[in-house]
């Protein structure tokens, strides 16, 4: 039962309320679709720290997606050295995003100005992305050749829910700290909506035809 929900209909829900909330967002307070940059208040840490993470990042998950569409990856991966390759370059990028959380983390702490226009939320995403970021590279150092397991387990299980014919069983055999790793990015999913995640939706494109936004600081 537990499995069940964990693996079946928690995907499914999160998704739910990621897609229904992120449309009712854009559809009543479209200005709030807004990373709220704090680059004026101070820019050199957030530079170091937010230039590694989004490389880092971005790459770690084109690379997720492609293992997820591209057929034949499974034998591509064990053609000569690849695997040894694919995976250094994963667990560098994997480091590289983690570096730079703990330099955006530190200037959010260290800052009081920062500090002061922090939300809750912005404190709830570094946290869950720090987990996210550093149980993945413990998943990597721990459970060697995660690439070819995550084609053979974790992507036919994504599939099934695509397909509406969910089958936790390619997921209920791995470890503890994979599933923690799984749920947390579902969990991820379900609070776009609601933190400064939902300008992922808007961004770049959709800037090319936005109303202008009107900055106002008030003490």
């Amino acid at each position: 039962m537990t499995n069940s929900f964990l693996f079946i209909a928690f995907p499914y829900l999160s998704v739910t309320i990621a897609v229904i909330f992120t449309v009712y967002r854009f559809t009543t307070d479209r200005y709030s679709y807004s990373s709220y940059s704090s680059q004026f208040l101070e820019n050199k840490e957030l530079f170091w720290g937010s230039v590694p993470w989004h490389y880092g990042i971005i790459i770690i998950l084109l690379l997720h997606i492609f293992a997820l569409i591209i057929p034949g990856a499974y034998r591509w991966l064990l053609a000569g050295s690849r695997i040894e390759l694919f995976e250094s370059i994963g667990l560098g990028l994997a480091f590289l995003s983690f570096v730079g959380l703990i330099i955006l983390a530190v200037r959010r702490l260290s800052d009081s100005k920062v500090t002061a226009v922090s939300y809750a939320t912005d404190w709830l995403l570094l946290f869950l992305f720090l987990f996210q970021v550093g149980s993945g590279i413990y998943i990597a150092l721990t459970y060697r050749w995660g690439s070819l397991w995550y084609l053979n387990t974790i992507v036919p299980w994504i599939w099934s829910l695509f397909s509406f014919t969910p089958d936790s069983s390619y997921v209920v055999v791995l470890p503890m700290i994979v599933k923690l790793h799984i749920l947390n990015a579902f969990f991820l999913i379900a609070i776009i909506p609601f933190t400064r995640l939902v300008h992922i939706i808007s961004a770049p494109i959709p800037y090319l035809w936005r109303p202008y936004q009107i900055a106002r600081w008030y003490k």
